[in-house]
């Protein structure tokens, strides 16, 4: 998840991309993280051997369960990840430095890039530019367009321009969580069925 104001460790660049993998990132941890059921008193070793044997991989990962999941080096993990939240150029030569040293649109690019590096299956983005400057949002809003060519993006915001700008499906809630409409972007932002929907997108209230 990547929260509203940008939350760096207080550690390295590189720390931070790679403490997620540290913590869970190869096959065997990776996997007992995902379990929740672990049997009557069995033991760790025979229910990741036996969940892998149900998904008819463990011949083939058995001599390397402490491997990254990903099939990467610690290095080549922390690079792709900075790629991929397009701030490697800007970092590359200073990994070892606090991370709190960068600007707050690069921090949310790390935050971003520290999320990455676990392999997600969806990314939860909580008005991950509202804190930042026009040129830092159209960044992050570039790197969401990206970013869901690939992941399933989550991203909650207030900002209706924005909502219309980065997503394909758009859900509107109204006060106390209600769920008042959902569907196409285009067909929120141009026709919503809702007239509630259509107060709140014009302006005429919230």
């Amino acid at each position: 998840m990547v929260f509203q104001q940008p939350n760096p460790f207080p550690k390295s660049i590189r720390d931070n991309v790679a403490y997620g993998p540290r913590k869970h990132g190869d096959i065997r941890t990776g996997l007992l993280a995902k379990l929740f059921d672990r049997g009557s008193g069995e033991k760790e070793d025979e229910l990741v051997e036996r969940s892998l044997r149900q998904a008819a991989i463990w011949d083939e990962v058995k001599d390397r369960l402490d491997d990254n999941a990903l099939g990467l080096s610690e290095d080549e993990l922390v690079e792709r990840s900075l790629r991929q939240a397009a701030i490697w150029d800007e970092v590359k030569d200073r990994l070892d430095d606090n991370a709190l040293g960068l600007s707050g649109g690069q921090q949310q690019r790390l935050c971003i890039a520290r999320c990455l590096a676990v392999g997600p299956e969806v990314i939860l983005m909580d008005e991950p530019a509202s804190a930042l400057d026009p040129i830092a949002t159209a960044k992050i809003e570039d790197l969401i367009e990206d970013l869901a060519e690939e992941y399933t993006v989550v991203v909650v915001t207030h900002n209706m321009q924005q909502a219309a700008r980065i997503s394909d499906q758009t859900a509107v809630f109204l006060t106390g969580g209600e769920l008042v409409e959902y569907g196409d972007t285009d067909a929120i932002f141009e026709n919503p069925e809702s007239q509630r929907v259509e107060d709140y997108i014009t302006g005429k209230f919230g």
